[in-house]
Formats: structure tokens, sequence, C-alpha cells
């Protein structure tokens, strides 16, 4: 007997993944980043979890391989109206390095694309500052 799909989602994300050459290296670096917590780290695999406030777990895994040029999957983090600027430099501080930055391309959001520790790509976005908007 075969069971009909159903029509109703039944997933959530559940975690998300990086394959990376120093788990706990990066895995420390995104927990400081997104104000979540190492919660297992067995050298080669780790976990953090997030903050009470919500997210989602990542998972970061020792490969024996080099990453590719791009990555297939990357995180958008966004900031509240003029905090993108202090954030990115936060992140700057913990390790990332800044790629390039998306302003005016479209009209809901401005971002800077970012590189973490192992270059893995990924942005940090906010609504676009109006001219009497300053940050906060």
């Amino acid at each position: 007997m075969t069971t009909a799909p159903t029509t109703t989602a039944r997933l959530k994300v559940e975690a998300v993944n990086f394959d990376c050459a120093d788990p706990t290296r990066l895995g420390s670096f995104w927990a400081a980043a997104l104000g979540g917590e190492v919660t297992y780290d067995a050298g080669g695999f780790v976990i953090v979890s997030p903050p009470q406030t919500g997210g989602v777990t990542l998972y970061f895994q020792r490969v024996p391989q080099e990453r590719p040029a791009r990555n297939s999957v990357h995180l958008d983090l966004g900031t509240p109206v003029g905090a993108r600027e202090a954030e990115v430099q936060r992140l700057i501080a913990l390790g990332a390095t800044r790629q390039y930055d998306i302003t005016g391309e479209v009209p809901t959001v401005d971002w800077a694309t970012l590189a973490d520790p192992e270059g893995n790509l990924f942005c940090v976005g906010s609504p676009p500052v109006e001219p009497d908007q300053t940050a906060t």
C-alpha cells in the first residue's frame, strides 16, 4: 500500500552543516558571531547551539578535501536598519574578511559579503538607511 503525499510541509531546518578543515576554530568563530554556544566538540565534529532567542543549530565536520571555489549554500544574516556596518566590523574583528558590498541593487536590502576564517562566504544585510535615519 502506498501512502498519498501530503500537501502540508513537515520539514524544518534542523541544522546547517559546514565541511571544514578545523571544526573547533570555525565553530568558535560562528558561536561568537551569532551569540550561540559550542555545546559539543569532539575535535573532528563540533555543534554550535543557537542562542535562546532563536536560530538554527550549526554542525562543523572535518573533511580532507579542500573547499570548492564557491559555496553552494551560504548564510544570510540580518541586522536592524543602520546596524549593518557595526556588525560587519565586529565580525571582521572575530576573523572574517570583507569581500564586497552591494547597496542600492535591491530596494529592500543592502548587504556585505564576508568570508569566515576558512573562506566560506556569508552575507550581512539590513534594510537601506533612509536619509533621515541614523545608526543605532
